[in-house]
């Protein structure tokens, strides 16, 4: 039987797997809602002076934010994709300030850290 101990960690866990799916997922889905909404002007430029297309980078994204969530569903380097997710989320907040978008991904960062900081390892 999972203690509460295991048990916070799954449910940390799969939050975050179903954020990350989702966004990820709908990245495939919508990526010119991602382009025009999400992608600030200023940061389009730098892609474009890396030769990078505005779309490909949303694949790209969202290939990232997918393996980060199958990382969290599966409990493969947790502490790696915690960190991984703190770094974007810091980016994103950065980018567009707190707003009330943003501000969840306060919310998300703290939930990373507490991944990042969990002692021990966990396998269910």
């Amino acid at each position: 039987m999972l203690n509460s101990t295991n048990t916070s960690n799954l449910f940390l866990r799969l939050g975050l797997t179903f954020v990350f799916l989702w966004f990820g997922i709908d990245k495939f889905i919508n990526p010119e809602y991602w382009v025009n909404a999400w992608l600030p002007s200023w940061f389009q430029g730098i892609l474009a002076g890396l030769g990078i297309e505005n779309l490909n980078f949303i694949y790209i994204n969202g290939i990232s934010e997918i393996v980060i969530g199958l990382g969290f569903l599966f409990n493969l380097f947790i502490k790696l994709f915690a960190f991984l997710t703190i770094l974007f989320l810091l980016f994103v907040i950065f980018s567009f300030g707190l707003n009330e978008v943003t501000v969840r991904d306060v919310g998300l960062i703290g939930a990373a850290l507490a991944l990042l900081f969990w002692n021990g390892r966990k396998k269910f």
